[in-house]
């Protein structure tokens, strides 16, 4: 199965929170999109996860995405090196997207940027035809996406492009209220964490908001990228 854009997140939310605006007009303009999560988040203060598991395929409907995968790397502790490239490596020649999206570059949390860069860095080694992998017992091609792109996460981050999302914020907010385990509730007995506060729960929108303002639309999501984005002309930028 071939797929237009592949998106990864070191945890199941990670994505949602980040692009999930994105991915949805994506979808909505016949993209096959991918979602792949690098852990199953179980190191989170709150839920477990057999919730998370529930609540990561419930947003995957949510934003109507093709697949949804999960790595089973250890929440935390997983690592950049060969053994977590390689499994990263098999997916992009599996699915074969031509853009790939991922995690912050640097964040406050110590799995976003290391999952930034371990895809990053399997995204360049995919590329080099002498690493061999194979997919259920067939030899794999060589495959790599062409570009990168990071979606921003706690920390402002200025982006160096924004992709308008006025018509997909009610689908990005309902994809992550999915995650209802690990954010806000009123009624909750569960511990209070960073983002299970209402600022941070509100900040969702009005972040949105804010990149939206600055190019003029109502809502928007910023991305970084790994080289300089190209247009055909002038008339492309908007």
């Amino acid at each position: 199965m071939k797929l237009d854009i592949l998106a990864f997140g070191a945890h199941p939310d990670d994505v949602e929170l980040g692009c999930s605006g994105t991915i949805a007009k994506e979808v909505s303009l016949g993209k096959k999109v991918g979602i792949v999560d690098l852990t199953r988040g179980e190191l989170g203060t709150r839920g477990s996860v057999e919730i998370r598991n529930s609540e990561s395929q419930l947003a995957a409907e949510i934003l109507g995405i093709t697949i949804r995968e999960n790595l089973d790397m250890r929440d935390g502790f997983f690592v950049n090196d060969e053994a977590h490239q390689m499994e990263i490596i098999k997916r992009l020649r599996k699915y074969r997207p031509e853009i790939v999206i991922c995690n912050a570059i640097e964040d406050r949390h110590i799995d976003h940027g290391k999952g930034s860069k371990l895809v990053s860095d399997a995204c360049f080694l995919s590329g080099l035809r002498k690493i061999e992998t194979s997919h259920e017992g067939i030899s794999q091609e060589a495959w790599r996406p062409k570009v990168v792109y990071h979606y921003i996460q706690w920390k402002n981050i200025e982006p160096d492009f924004v992709v308008d999302i006025s018509d997909f914020i009610a689908k990005k907010e309902a994809s992550i209220l999915a995650y209802s385990s690990q954010f806000y509730s009123e009624n909750s007995n569960e511990p209070v964490t960073p983002i299970a506060t209402k600022n941070f729960l509100e900040s969702i929108h009005y972040r949105t908001q804010d990149f939206g303002r600055l190019v003029g639309v109502d809502y928007a999501e910023g991305f970084t990228v790994e080289r300089y984005v190209a247009v055909n002309s002038l008339s492309d930028l908007k």
